[in-house]
């Protein structure tokens, strides 16, 4: 399975809204990486087991605690503005993966792009793949409002 969609950040018709400056939007990304609990509904709580960095590039190998069931992962964390979280297969769920990047096709014109990747056999029927589709645009619209809470806020300065 693979859905990929965008959602805008700054809106010229929507003035009302705080700009949200590149370099904001990708501290927004590092949070949510390191601190999911704040992102994810129903996440009990996350740690983080490995932590490494290279120049351009910072992995996080996490655990997350979501009451029943506990799901391992790897985020990888670009200077280019990518993340990269690739799921392990686990017990009632298969390999995954989630790719988010910010895209600038004009000075201050921000959009994130999500790209859901599964191991999922490709033959789920369409209610059901419109239903993870719909919920998977869902998250990804409550994290751009939780980012742009923090930037009110002034946490991501």
């Amino acid at each position: 399975m693979r859905f990929e969609h965008l959602v805008q950040i700054n809106d010229p018709l929507q003035p009302l809204l705080t700009e949200v400056s590149r370099a904001q939007l990708w501290r927004g990304l590092l949070r949510r990486a390191e601190r999911p609990a704040e992102f994810i509904l129903g996440l009990a709580g996350a740690t983080i087991d490995e932590r490494s960095e290279e120049p351009g590039r910072v992995t996080l190998a996490r655990t997350l605690d979501f009451g029943s069931f506990r799901v391992r992962d790897r985020v990888l964390l670009g200077d280019d503005g990518s993340s990269v979280t690739e799921v392990e297969a686990g017990a009632g769920h298969a390999a995954g993966r989630l790719t988010i990047r910010i895209e600038e096709p004009q000075p201050g014109s921000l959009f994130l792009r999500f790209v859901y990747e599964s191991g999922e056999a490709g033959d789920a029927d369409a209610v059901t793949r419109q239903l993870r589709e719909q919920a998977y645009h869902s998250a990804d619209i409550d994290t751009v409002w939780r980012i742009r809470e923090l930037v009110e806020r002034g946490e991501l300065d």
